[in-house]
């Protein structure tokens, strides 16, 4: 069985703002960096082989401190980068107009195809996602990988392993620093291939971060 462990990025000046990030970047606050390390603490004994991460700045950052505690190195896969949120990218959450609103709401209601003028789909995004995560299937027997990445691509990684369509209403919380593992296994009792053993634990963290998902 391969355990790959997922993590969300630490909590960035935008973040903190309200302000949409997409593929855009923006460098982790203290408290970003504080989680990290606390995610570090928490993996540092789980045997963690590999850790792989989107090539944005505040996924590559947050590798970077986790590496330091498991004593690997990081390897970047931009398959692992956030969502395209096109012409939105750098607009703060509450100066959107009625008509950005509702491009923006098709990422998380529901609406099949939705997508921001010049962005991406939630169902591209998975494609990718779902390739990177295939990957660690090539790595050598024994290996336990950890993945740096987004919260919506996390999301929908997850939300397609649980048999979910891409752009299904989005319901799963999935915090700064938060870990999720996912399995590839042969059960009795559960379908063949990828399973969702945890999703969006934080008991590690002092205090979660306000992010863009809260109110």
């Amino acid at each position: 069985m391969l355990q790959v462990y997922l993590v969300r990025h630490g909590e960035t000046v935008w973040n903190a703002e309200r302000r949409i990030q997409g593929q855009s970047d923006s460098p982790l606050t203290e408290k970003g960096e504080q989680q990290a390390r606390q995610v570090g603490e928490r993996v540092k004994h789980l045997g963690i082989t590999h850790i792989i991460a989107s090539d944005l700045g505040r996924t590559r950052r947050t590798a970077e401190i986790i590496a330091d505690a498991c004593g690997c190195t990081v390897t970047l896969d931009p398959r692992l980068r956030e969502l395209n949120m096109g012409v939105l990218e750098k607009r703060p959450l509450d100066g959107l107009t009625a008509e950005e609103e509702q491009w923006r709401a098709t990422l998380v209601n529901g609406t099949e195809g939705g997508r921001i003028p010049e962005g991406e789909s939630m169902s591209e995004m998975a494609a990718r996602m779902h390739q990177a995560l295939n990957a660690c299937l090539a790595l050598p027997a024994g290996s336990r990988p950890l993945l740096v990445s987004h919260g919506m691509a996390l999301g929908s990684l997850v939300s397609t392993i649980l048999g979910l369509p891409a752009y299904a209403e989005r319901r799963l919380r999935l915090r700064n620093c938060s870990i999720s593992r996912v399995d590839h296994q042969q059960s009795a009792w559960l379908a063949e291939g990828w399973v969702v053993e945890t999703a969006g634990d934080i008991s590690h963290l002092d205090a979660p971060a306000l992010d863009e998902l809260q109110r």
